[in-house]
């Protein structure tokens, strides 16, 4: 059977999360007939992540898991896990268990227009400032990108896998994906997805592991505007 799915996780000292991630995925996933793979990338955990997951092969022949040698950050853990899927359409997600795996039938339903569908989270869990730092990061970035795209900071997306042979893929880019997708002429689209509060485990985000933010965005800008634009009219 085709392997038309492949759900990619980055996990980064999330062992509490890992198990009850793991049961929602399969509730939701199951529903479907066609063949699906679930691939962790250990981005370099110090806990029990890697404990965890190596059970979590053992017991479920649909789990993959790519452990790193360092702990490298997300954008790497996501390329890792591109890189390494196999079926046609790629989905990610947070490993905190933020992102609502109940939300994936409804990007799969509109993946069927587009290249890339990604969610936008309407009512953050998040604390006050991570809040704000995100509002003015997007906004920022859709003025100087014109990427038509409120919420990139949402992991939870599908994406085309064989676009990715035509996209760039650099540190920071996870933060520019529809933008990078349309300066390679796919399609992207957003939609509405839930988002929850952190359960389990301590969160990784902070002002300081944002700080090249502004450099990837003008590294994007420049790709944008440099990119090559021709139309052949006929060749003899």
């Amino acid at each position: 059977m085709e392997l038309l799915y492949s759900i990619v996780i980055p996990v980064y000292n999330e062992a509490d999360n890992l198990i009850p991630l793991v049961e929602e995925v399969e509730w939701v996933m199951h529903a479907y007939p066609h063949a699906w793979e679930l691939i962790f990338v250990d981005d370099g955990s110090t806990d029990s992540s890697q404990e965890i997951l190596q059970k979590l092969v053992d017991a479920k022949p649909y789990i993959r898991c790519i452990s790193l040698k360092k702990n490298y950050g997300q954008t790497s853990a996501l390329a890792a896990g591109i890189r390494a899927s196999q079926g046609t359409w790629v989905l990610s997600l947070d490993g905190d268990g933020q992102n609502d795996p109940r939300d994936i039938p409804l990007l799969i339903e509109h993946s069927a227009k587009y290249d890339l569908v990604t969610g936008i989270r309407k009512k953050r869990r998040d604390p006050w400032h991570k809040r704000l730092i995100g509002k003015i990061a997007n906004r920022v970035r859709s003025r100087v990108l014109n990427d038509r795209v409120q919420d990139t900071g949402c992991s939870l997306k599908i994406y085309r896998r064989s676009c990715f042979d035509k996209v760039p893929l650099f540190n920071g880019m996870h933060r520019f994906l529809p933008a990078l997708f349309q300066i390679e002429g796919f399609s992207t689209q957003e939609v509405a997805v839930h988002h929850r509060e952190r359960k389990r485990g301590k969160s990784k985000y902070n002002l300081f592991n944002r700080g090249s933010s502004l450099v990837d965005l003008f590294a994007v800008a420049w790709m944008r505007k440099r990119k090559l634009s021709y139309e052949i009219e006929r060749e003899l």
